[in-house]
């Protein structure tokens, strides 16, 4: 992997996180005026339409990308990330961007926890005592016993919980199912599940909001492409700590066009927590390198 490949790639997750927060933006004006359910619903269509073009494209034919080893998995990894959006939509409107994202950083920290249990694989001391810092940094934000703690905020650190989740069910796939397969399932179980919820909750929008709508659905598809060409041509481990920039875009928007607040204790415990999760980055790219040992 050249250098060339590896600054491309950090470019591109860059602009790809840029727009996944402009999309939290949107998603969060949207759900403030109509259903959660719907709004998430006409995404997922798109969304859906999407990625079959995309896994067609790249397993050959959309028979093959249909065609899975793991087919409860892959539903499963669908319904958990239809979920996820639910939640965390949800969270942006009881919360707000800033705080929402503060929490949901803490997301490959659980990642790393659940590692263990779910994929097998051994989590080291050092992993575990950037795991504790993370979560320590998660109470500053939460701030339980200093305030009268909402319930609502456990929302977005439910939502970092089925994320977590899904990327550890999306690894175990992997193992024998394509990117191409993963890709499908991923947009049609979660259209498939959103469709009757959504229409349940049906509300006329305004021609503007649907204007909005149409921005969401066309960054969420150039997001995701750009994620997938961030991945082809440059590591994961190079590229991944840049991810955690859409909590600094999210916050941005927040902040201008929501009046949101940057509290002292949410930037502290944000700040905990991304360096924590990029140390559990690090050291699982030192164990890619000296392969497996007693001490990660």
């Amino acid at each position: 992997m050249t250098e060339q490949n590896t600054r491309l790639g950090i470019r591109l997750m860059v602009a790809t996180t840029f727009l996944f927060a402009m999309q939290d933006g949107i998603s969060r004006h949207l759900a403030g005026e109509y259903n959660v359910f719907m709004v998430v619903m006409i995404r997922y269509w798109f969304f859906a339409a999407f990625v079959m073009a995309v896994a067609a494209r790249d397993a050959g034919d959309l028979r093959a990308a249909v065609r899975t080893r793991y087919p409860v998995l892959q539903v499963t990894r669908g319904l958990l990330l239809a979920a996820e959006v639910c939640v965390m939509v949800l969270a942006f409107v009881l919360l707000g961007l800033v705080e929402s994202h503060a929490v949901f950083t803490c997301y490959p920290l659980l990642v790393a926890a659940l590692s263990g249990p779910v994929l097998g694989e051994r989590v080291g001391w050092r992993r575990w005592t950037a795991i504790g810092i993370g979560f320590a940094g998660v109470l500053i934000i939460l701030q339980p016993g200093l305030r009268v703690f909402a319930p609502e905020a456990l929302v977005p650190l439910l939502s970092a919980f089925l994320f977590a989740l899904y990327g550890l069910l999306t690894r175990y796939v992997a193992r024998r199912d394509s990117a191409a397969v993963s890709f499908f399932w991923t947009g049609a179980v979660g259209a498939a599940a959103m469709t009757p919820l959504g229409l349940w909750h049906w509300e006329p929008m305004s021609l503007p909001d649907w204007g909005w709508m149409a921005v969401l659905c066309a960054t969420a598809a150039l997001a995701h492409w750009l994620l997938i060409r961030a991945y082809e041509v440059a590591e994961a481990s190079a590229v991944q700590p840049f991810a955690y920039l859409q909590l600094v875009f999210a916050a941005a928007l927040g902040i201008a066009l929501f009046g949101e607040v940057l509290e002292p204790n949410v930037a502290i415990g944000a700040a905990v927590v991304v360096g924590a999760g990029l140390f559990t980055l690090w050291r699982q790219r030192v164990r890619g390198f000296e392969g497996p040992g007693p001490h990660s």
